[in-house]
């Protein structure tokens, strides 16, 4: 015999139907918006805790427990009154209000929460996503009290629903990440998302006419504060890329020089009026090397533009010279230079440099690495294997000179000086004094002849910066047996964290 169920509860009125498809779309629906709001929490996020693991992890983990929340909220609460499909306009209504507020709650709380830990980032996390994240999952079991009204279906209609689920996150993840980051600015892209929404909320809403009606008032006035606050509270950006929130910052005692900042990091100095004007003791250190181990005109691989700053002093000061530049975000480049005026470049490839560098050819004399930001670090341009196509692409008399930037006990930089002399005979360390004790910015050189450390000390204090280079044993007794970096276990970040905890 089988059990009808609801009938009570759903009644016959046109206020308690909702059609199977429609329930399905709505399930659809609201798990890919649950996912866009995911893959987009980490662009909204990056310029106030910037892009590492601990914020895709806090994003990940925040939005996994509003997953769980709102399912079992949505379902409990659906089981305590008597026609659920009432429910579902509200919800996404108040789902939409809160997805509109994302923007504005990470706005003014980013930058004094990004840069509190990993309590403060899970907070940000926290306040800007879970409410809207929560809600909206309460939606596929409202709709399965809806729709179920036989027990002898009910593996079917609950599978039903979860695949359905499945399927919107899906189509949320890849629309996200796909197009519409590449496409839209974050901010348009949540309120547009938000506002269809609240649209779809509202047609449910009048549809069902619902007798309580406080949560969908609730809802309409969040989302027209929400609104309104995404609307009046600035971006931090001058543009948004698919990587990076860049802005240039005017330099207070230069008026021909700026500052390319990226999400949190200042990443590159730029006089457009004298590109041997280096400000940073990175790109002077890299300099350094280049002036000492070089003559005459040079053919250079750039692994990261920047605000290329660095082709820009080779192009100046060794005429002839050929600069080839690896740049993963294309947009970045274009803005560069529009505002920044760089020198022209032979080519600039636009990609991951892990694949763009196996393309480039196989006799440069010097690669540089500079693809590093602060703790944002792509890990897989760390490795031993990676560094072995550097050497792939290198002449005979070739080196490679990196940046890094490490805190506290240098975990991350002992590392990565390890595994590039399991790849090169020759390495050194060179940096500010004072850095080895209080971290900062450091150069690695990598290079398949002896590295004169004198001579790039000297080269450093013609551009009036005082470096110490350690090599041989010295560099050994920093090193101290350090762990290789491999494509199969690289853990970068931890590596980071726990030097600068």
């Amino acid at each position: 015999m089988r059990v009808h169920v609801f009938s009570e509860q759903l009644g016959t009125g046109d206020n308690a139907r909702m059609s199977s498809r429609i329930a399905g779309a709505l399930v659809f629906f609201t798990s890919a918006v649950v996912l866009v709001l995911e893959i987009l929490a980490g662009r909204l996020l990056a310029p106030y805790a910037g892009v590492t693991l601990e914020t895709f992890t806090a994003i990940i983990g925040v939005v996994l427990a509003g997953i769980a929340f709102g399912t079992w909220f949505g379902g409990r609460y659906a089981d305590l009154v008597a026609s659920p499909a009432t429910l579902v306009g509200p919800v996404l209504v108040l789902g939409g209000a809160l997805a509109a507020s994302t923007v504005p709650l990470a706005r003014v709380l980013g930058p004094s929460l990004g840069t509190a830990g990993i309590t403060g980032l899970i907070a940000l996390t926290a306040i800007a996503i879970l409410p809207a994240t929560a809600i909206l999952s309460a939606t596929p079991p409202i709709i399965v009290k809806v729709i179920l009204e036989d027990l002898g279906t009910t593996g079917a209609t609950v599978g039903r629903i979860s695949a359905l689920g499945t399927a919107g996150a899906l189509v949320g993840t890849f629309t996200s990440g796909f197009v519409l980051v590449a496409t839209l600015p974050t901010s348009v892209t949540i309120l547009t998302v938000a506002l269809v929404t609240a649209a779809v909320g509202l047609w449910l809403w009048a549809r069902h006419r619902p007798q309580r009606n406080v949560l969908g008032v609730v809802a309409v006035i969040g989302l027209a504060a929400g609104s309104v606050l995404t609307a009046s509270v600035s971006s931090p950006c001058d543009v948004e890329t698919a990587y990076f929130c860049a802005s240039e910052v005017p330099v207070a005692d230069n008026p021909n020089a700026s500052i390319l900042l990226l999400d949190t990091l200042t990443h590159a100095y730029v006089n457009k009026t004298d590109p041997t004007d280096l400000r940073f003791s990175s790109i002077r250190m890299f300099a350094s090397a280049i002036e000492a181990m070089t003559d005459g005109p040079i053919d250079v691989l750039h692994v990261g533009g920047g605000g290329f700053s660095l082709p820009n002093w080779v192009s100046a000061t060794r005429p002839a010279s050929t600069n080839v530049v690896l740049e993963l975000d294309g947009a970045l480049v274009e803005f560069v230079e529009e505002r920044f005026e760089p020198a022209p470049v032979e080519e600039t490839i636009v990609g991951d440099a892990r694949v763009s560098v196996t393309q480039v050819g196989n006799d440069f004399d010097v690669v540089v690495g500079d693809a590093f930001g602060g703790l944002a670090v792509p890990w897989h341009l760390t490795t031993a294997e990676f560094l072995a196509e550097v050497s792939g692409v290198l002449g005979d008399e070739g080196f490679y000179i990196m940046n890094l930037i490490d805190h506290g006990d240098l975990a991350f930089l002992r590392a990565e000086l390890a595994t590039a002399a399991t790849v090169f005979p020759h390495v050194a360390l060179a940096t500010l004094p004072e850095r080895l004790e209080v971290g900062g910015n450091f150069m690695l050189v990598a290079a398949k002849r002896p590295i004169p450390g004198d001579d790039i000390i000297g080269a450093a204090a013609a551009l009036d910066l005082g470096i110490v280079v350690l090599t041989g044993d010295a560099l050994d007794a920093f090193v101290d047996g350090a762990q290789i970096l491999t494509d199969d276990f690289a853990p970068v970040d931890q590596l980071l964290e726990a030097s600068s905890g």
